[in-house]
């Protein structure tokens, strides 16, 4: 079983930044991609970004350019830089992780843009 832990949601006023941190441990884990969901207050899930095992990476169009993934495979971590925030991006974001069993997800974290 995979356990998936975040950390760095927040606070922030609009232009401001935040950066995201995912975690995944757990016996036997062979983690293919991990990555971004976020759901905005009322609205479904949607991707932000994802890493697969080799370094490739894909974004939202939309969000491509304010928002960053890096990880390190070797630890099974994410994170995400999130820069230039909008009130638009106040969303509850979780952390996923793939592996050969299917899609393991973190609890969420919240991140308000607000002044």
């Amino acid at each position: 079983q995979v356990q998936l832990v975040e950390s760095g949601g927040g606070l922030v006023q609009p232009g401001g930044s935040l950066r995201l941190s995912c975690a995944a441990s757990g016996r036997g884990i062979g983690i293919d991609t991990m990555g971004w969901y976020r759901q905005p207050p009322g609205q479904q899930r949607e991707l932000v970004a994802s890493m697969s095992g080799d370094g490739r990476t894909n974004y939202t169009p939309s969000l491509k350019g304010r928002f960053t993934i890096s990880g390190d495979a070797a630890k099974n971590t994410v994170w995400l830089q999130m820069n230039n925030l909008e009130p638009d991006d106040t969303a509850v974001y979780y952390c996923y992780a793939q592996d050969l069993y299917g899609i393991h997800w973190g609890q969420g974290t919240q991140v308000t843009v607000a002044s």
